[in-house]
């Protein structure tokens, strides 16, 4: 390869190293070398969204990164994600909620989801919408996709309530 350079990167929790063109975007990478077909390269201008991964803990689009700019990063996939079990929640809430028909844009609604859980653990409907708008889907209508994340924001608060209880209530239990 004409170009060509030496990269290393921390890929869904393990050290990996490649040789890439000074060209070559992350998105080709991932899917070439590494076999992570969850990357999808729908519009290849950061406009759809189906390439959306993490990188150092952001949501970016892998058909606008090049894959020399990922040395030295910890790079996460929807197989990585899946793979951990933190979206476990949000996956079963799409599923129950038919909130994926093609499933091609899943992958990066799912990372993009994520990240606004992440950020916001409890958004609104509005804020959801605006977070999944830079993720085309042309099969649900949107509708089921918020509902979904909407859901898991809410389960996820009961149980962070429900385990402050539990934690409250183990101490004073402990002094009788």
């Amino acid at each position: 390869m004409e170009n060509e350079q030496r990269i290393g990167f921390t890929l869904n929790g393990e050290r990996v190293r490649a040789r890439v063109a000074a060209r070559q975007h992350l998105g080709d990478l991932l899917r070439l070398e590494f076999g992570l077909t969850g990357v999808h390269l729908g519009c290849e201008h950061g406009v759809c969204g189906a390439c959306t991964i993490r990188v150092d803990g952001r949501a970016v689009r892998a058909c606008l990164m090049l894959a020399v700019q990922a040395d030295g990063a910890a790079v996460e996939t929807i197989e990585g994600l899946t793979e951990s079990g933190e979206i476990a929640d949000l996956q079963d809430a799409f599923h129950r909620r038919n909130a994926l028909q093609c499933g091609y844009c899943t992958p990066g609604m799912l990372v993009t989801a994520a990240e606004l859980l992440a950020e916001t653990p409890r958004p609104s409907r509005e804020a959801i919408r605006e977070a999944v708008g830079g993720n085309y889907c042309r099969c649900t209508g949107y509708h089921a996709i918020v509902d979904a994340i909407a859901a898991t924001a809410e389960t996820r608060i009961a149980a962070t309530a429900e385990a402050r209880v539990a934690a409250s209530v183990e101490p004073a239990e402990a002094g009788r």
